[in-house]
């Protein structure tokens, strides 16, 4: 029988929600929700009128135009990386760039050809179409489609269709017969991290992989249904290719070749195929890849009799499995090597206080000379926030806490930039980190969308009713309470906030999407471009400024008020559907796990936090800034504790024991990640231990706020 527990697995991380860069949403309530009245618009104080009265979408979209017009692959534009603290600076901001040594590689050629049984051939074309409209398509420096941290080599053989290349989409496979072993394989994106899709068809003894988007991917804006593709139209261009990293992201981030410690030019080297692949992977569009599907049509098994979760996609095949007999495909990947420097631009405000301090932070590098929404949306935002912040600056404010002001570098490879810095600061973080802002995509469309760690929530609800949206008479709270149904989501990985979590700050990561209606966006294309974004993804650039406008609003609050806005509570509110959830894991299999320690520990937690609430009331009514001091440390650091236990089994970067993103996800999340994944997996013994150390991480961050 088909492996009943890795079903049970996918159904939980499907269920899940999870945004990382972008990815798939999944909400409760599928659709739109139904449009309420427009909520009121929260007053402002004079010093917040000040902030959002700085935001201009004209200076946004110009920071968006420096960025997308200039090579910004990581660790290849220092200039960029300069001058972006010298924006800053104009702000007022202490600025510095640091540099860190490390592996990188890069593309120097590649090659696909696919022969038919009766020796005709067909030559895919491997890049994207130049746009006569879209100047930085036709740019002599513009870059190759590539997987970063891909092999370098060459295979050539039958293939096979793997679906969306998920560990059971091959089990599937051998279930069903289907040979692997020595075989290329071809794989849609979407679901698991591109990195993990070439982990498992190489961890199947396949020899390559190629990795090709599918326009069932689209919603409903293609062009099968009548739109016309970009640039005319909104649809997907055919020629579009997602570029992208194949780490293997959920074993740990960073730099392969220095885990858990950062990289310097005498760092000592790890080897670095402990996350990285040894066969080679090329993406192709959809274009290249309708051919090669079609090859497999009648040959294995039909897609549809198949049946598993977007196997099958809207090309022109029956994405039969394969293989096809005498048909073939020959591929070829050459990848040169660099250790080299990368370099994170670091704004600073020093606070009043210096033992409490807030981190915002995006990544400048991109995989193309665009990236008009990833990163660059992000970036140009934060510029203009340290530009806001300037303003009151300029007047002799200071914050209450400081404020970090990050831009990094490498993220595209493998979070490398924010996690080699973590690595070096982890003491002055574990000492003084509240809280990290995470803005990677922020703008493809004008739905906003947030993750984020329980204590973050009602501050994040809150703020969002400050802010107008999209020059109407809505407030952005109404437009995310559409989009989402009122859910934020559980962080699992896939941008910068990873590392901090994983060393127990708490984070939220933001960004406005389009939805299934909207200008389709073109991830890690040439076409994430500034005419795209300008004419389909934000014209006008007011989701950008809405989105700035936010952004600054909640640091400004978390760095300024007396009692540090994080309700502790809802750790116990969520911690309470995390259990609910992995107590229908468990009653739906044979086995049986003793989890009462952890049921114990979660009471304890709730008791505390009514312990928490209480001593802070009395520290506002008592107006004791001791008091207040002792609370803001408790709220501040009780999340060391759920990273107080070692790290999960067999990838001991991720230490957070209460989620982290699956094992065969790498964005997606899992709660309570060691105890259910053991436990599927049917190591009981394992999933038992992970019971205690999980609760004894819960009553360490217990302990923290108890009174």
């Amino acid at each position: 029988m088909w492996n009943m527990r890795t079903q049970l697995l996918s159904a939980a991380l499907a269920a899940a929600l999870c945004q990382a860069c972008v990815h798939e949403h999944h909400f409760k309530n599928a659709g739109l929700s139904k449009r309420q009245e427009a909520t009121p618009l929260a007053p402002l104080s004079p010093e917040e009128q000040i902030l959002v009265d700085s935001v201009s979408n004209v200076t946004i979209s110009e920071w968006s135009y420096y960025y997308t017009h200039g090579y910004h692959v990581a660790g290849k534009n220092m200039t960029m990386a300069e001058w972006t603290a010298d924006r800053f600076r104009d702000g007022g901001w202490n600025a510095s760039v640091i540099p860190y040594h490390v592996y990188l590689n890069y593309p120097v050629n590649k090659s696909l050809s696919l022969t038919y049984s009766n020796g005709s051939t067909f030559q895919p074309l491997l890049d994207e179409a130049v746009l006569d409209v879209d100047e930085t398509t036709s740019y002599p420096n513009r870059v190759p489609t590539f997987h970063g941290y891909s092999a370098s080599g060459s295979a050539e053989g039958e293939f096979v269709y793997v679906g969306r290349g998920q560990q059971d989409d091959f089990e599937r496979l051998k279930e069903l017969g289907v040979p692997l072993e020595g075989k290329i394989a071809i794989s849609r994106y979407g679901g698991p991290f591109r990195g993990l899709k070439v982990k498992n068809a190489q961890a199947y003894g396949m020899v390559g992989i190629l990795i090709f988007t599918d326009t069932g991917d689209d919603g409903n804006v293609t062009e099968a249904n009548g739109y016309a593709a970009y640039p005319d139209g909104p649809a997907r261009n055919p020629t579009s290719v997602q570029r992208g990293s194949v780490q293997y992201l959920s074993t740990y981030p960073g730099d392969p070749t220095t885990p858990g410690y950062p990289s310097k030019p005498d760092s000592p080297r790890a080897d670095r195929y402990v996350v990285m692949p040894k066969i080679p992977s090329i993406p192709i569009s959809y274009v290249d890849a309708t051919p090669i599907l079609a090859a497999l049509d009648g040959h294995g098994v039909d897609g549809e009799a198949v049946n598993r979760t977007r196997w099958v996609g809207a090309l022109n095949a029956s994405y039969s499995t394969g293989p096809a007999p005498g048909t073939t495909i020959k591929m070829s990947n050459l990848m040169e090597d660099e250790y080299t420097d990368i370099w994170d631009t670091i704004g600073i405000i020093n606070g009043t206080n210096p033992d409490e301090t807030i981190i915002i932070g995006n990544h400048r590098d991109a995989w193309i000379i665009g990236g008009a929404a990833d990163p660059n949306s992000g970036t140009a935002i934060i510029v203009e926030l340290s530009k806001a912040f300037g303003k009151l600056l300029a007047q002799g404010w200071r914050p209450k806490r400081n404020i970090v002001l990050c831009s990094w570098d490498a993220e595209e490879y493998g979070l490398v930039g924010s996690t080699e810095f973590v690595e070096e600061y982890i003491p002055w973080l574990t000492d003084t980190a509240v809280s990290y802002l995470n803005i990677d995509v922020g703008a493809t469309g004008a739905w906003p969308y947030f993750d984020g760690t329980p204590e973050l929530h009602e501050i994040s609800v809150d703020v969002m009713k400050k802010v107008p949206w999209m020059d109407t008479n809505r407030t952005m709270y109404d437009a995310w309470l559409e989009y989402t149904g009122g859910e934020i989501g559980v962080l699992g990985s896939g941008s910068d906030y990873t590392s901090f979590v994983h060393r127990g700050i708490g984070a939220i990561d933001i960004s406005a999407n389009g939805g299934s209606n909207d200008p389709v966006y073109h991830y890690h294309s040439n076409y994430d471009s500034y005419h795209w974004m300008s004419n389909f993804g934000d014209p006008g650039f007011l989701a950008h400024k809405y989105m700035a406008k936010y952004l600054t609003l909640l640091a400004y609050n978390l760095a300024t008020q007396d009692t540090l806005p994080l309700n502790v509570s809802n750790w116990a509110t969520q911690m309470e559907i995390y259990y609910n959830d992995l107590e229908t894991t468990i009653n739906s299999t044979s086995d049986t796990l003793d989890i009462s320690p952890l049921r114990s520990a979660l009471d304890e937690f709730s008791t505390r936090t009514q312990e928490i609430v209480a001593l802070e009331q009395q520290a506002i009514t008592s107006k004791d800034t001791d008091l207040t001091t002792v609370v803001n440390h408790k709220k501040r650091d009780f999340q060391r504790g759920f990273t107080s236990q070692g790290g999960l089994p067999g990838r001991e970067f991720f230490q957070h024991l209460i989620f982290a993103p699956g094992l065969d996800t790498g964005y997606a999340p899992t709660t309570f990640p060691a105890i259910t994944e053991s436990f599927l997996a049917g190591n009981i013994s394992v999933a038992a231990d992970y019971v205690k150390r999980t609760a004894d991480a819960i009553l360490v961050a217990a302990n923290i706020i108890k009174t």
